[in-house]
């Protein structure tokens, strides 16, 4: 399946997704039972559970509707204080608890070494890799998540996060500005992904998109109009424009 301005017979870079993309899991329950752990620990603080729902709900919506005038992580600080007030102390609280406790959320996810497999084998082949996380995130806690799926932050040439991104999927800004700062060419790019909205953003950039089905979510309902398999069917699909390319 070919989408007219994606050159396939030149594929020189590949975006994945984390969660649910190369470390399995199911979403809503991991979301789920990381806030319950990152709830109990600030309540040591004080801090009221629901209140600090409240804030995370409030600071990831302000991610998403980031108009890159700030950084993701100003646009979350900026939505959850008002609604759950940080008291002196309370970031490094959260920082600490990316450190420790948020390791526990990893009895929530899969692991496969298929996904660490994938990664290397466009590496030795020459194509650049990027981590394409939806930056809602502090790097802590995604760099956490990268080791569960049993790779390194080195293995990608960049990872966003809330820190240095400034847009959220779907947003097709998001992986223009992903596009910019690599200096890769859309219409040499792949983006993979389980979502069907969120990772589909990357083709209102002028990139493809390949959906993984393991972990699928199809709200949107336009999985049978992508191309979409396992990591394996991915395989494939990858190495037939690698050798389309080296053949013309």
């Amino acid at each position: 399946m070919e989408r007219r301005g994606f050159d396939s017979r030149h594929l020189k870079n590949v975006l994945f997704d984390l969660d649910g993309t190369l470390l399995p899991m199911d979403q809503d329950k991991f979301v789920e039972g990381y806030i319950k752990l990152l709830a109990a620990r600030m309540a040591r603080r004080g801090m009221a559970p629901e209140r600090l729902v409240r804030g995370l709900w409030a600071g990831i919506e302000a991610m998403v509707k980031n108009d890159g005038s700030g950084t993701n992580e100003e646009r979350f600080w900026e939505a959850f204080q008002p609604v759950c007030p940080v008291a002196p102390g309370d970031r490094e609280e959260m920082d600490d608890f990316y450190r420790t406790d948020f390791h526990r959320a990893r009895a929530l996810c899969g692991y496969t070494p298929k996904a660490a497999e994938a990664v290397k084998w466009l590496r030795e082949r020459g194509v650049r890799v990027a981590l394409a996380t939806n930056p809602v995130y502090p790097r802590i806690a995604t760099e956490a998540r990268i080791a569960w799926a049993g790779l390194e932050p080195g293995d990608f040439e960049l990872i966003t996060t809330y820190e240095n991104s400034r847009f959220c999927k779907p947003n097709p800004l998001y992986f223009t500005e992903i596009a910019a700062k690599l200096d890769m060419d859309p219409a040499q790019t792949l983006m993979v992904g389980n979502d069907t909205s969120d990772d589909a953003g990357a083709i209102g950039a002028g990139m493809e998109v390949f959906i993984l089905t393991p972990c699928l979510i199809d709200a949107a309902g336009r999985l049978r109009n992508l191309p979409h398999g396992d990591l394996e069917d991915l395989r494939g699909f990858m190495e037939a424009k690698i050798e389309a390319k080296k053949t013309k």
